[in-house]
């Protein structure tokens, strides 16, 4: 049986939805949980009583807020940070780099960081890359799901170029079949080769 809700509470999920994308958008925030608490705070809701907005919604949201109000930053801001993600990846051309992300989707925020999946059997020829090139990075470790809903923990390494940050997430070469699940709606997660940048960026999409 499917769960209803009342009117009431679909605006309360509305308007949470919009509050939390505000925050995204405008202080540069990229944890939607993070995002969807704060903005229950700021609209003193009580989150122990709340039915959250899913990612996707906020998500959505994040896109019509930006739409209403940086259009034209938005638009030259997303156009930077792909020319800007084109040179990394023709840098990174062979480790098969494919952008994913905000970036891609479309919806990145103010101070919105660069994330590239790359391929490697051995990670660590990642950042002898990365030292032949003198490009200073640090080393962490995401966990993300597989369409199995199993989670494993891949690689990071993080660097910037110019003002603008650059995460690339280390995968096996057999990882380029598979992409992990998206947080946002828990499907395949998008990439883009570089070829596929490169029509995005001619088409203005």
């Amino acid at each position: 049986m499917s769960r209803r809700t009342s009117p009431r509470m679909d605006d309360s999920r509305r308007i949470l939805a919009q509050e939390a994308a505000r925050i995204m958008a405008e202080e540069g925030v990229g944890d939607f949980l993070f995002a969807k608490r704060k903005a229950a705070g700021q609209l003193g809701l009580d989150v122990r009583n709340l039915h959250f907005p899913t990612n996707l919604e906020v998500e959505r949201a994040l896109g019509e807020h930006q739409r209403l109000f940086h259009t034209r930053f938005q638009v030259a801001h997303l156009r930077r940070l792909r020319e800007t993600a084109r040179e990394a990846m023709r840098m990174l051309d062979g480790f098969d780099a494919r952008l994913v992300g905000p970036v891609l989707t479309g919806t990145a925020p103010v101070h919105a960081g660069i994330c590239l999946h790359v391929f490697s059997e051995v990670p660590e020829q990642v950042a002898i890359f990365l030292m032949e090139k003198n490009i200073p990075f640090e080393l962490s470790a995401r966990k993300l799901k597989n369409g199995a809903g199993v989670q494993r923990e891949y690689p990071v390494y993080r660097f910037v170029a110019g003002d603008t940050p650059i995460e690339l997430t280390v995968f096996s070469v057999d990882g380029i079949r598979e992409a992990p699940a998206s947080p946002v709606d828990g499907k395949p997660m998008r990439r883009a080769s570089l070829r596929d940048l490169d029509v995005l960026l001619a088409t203005g999409c």
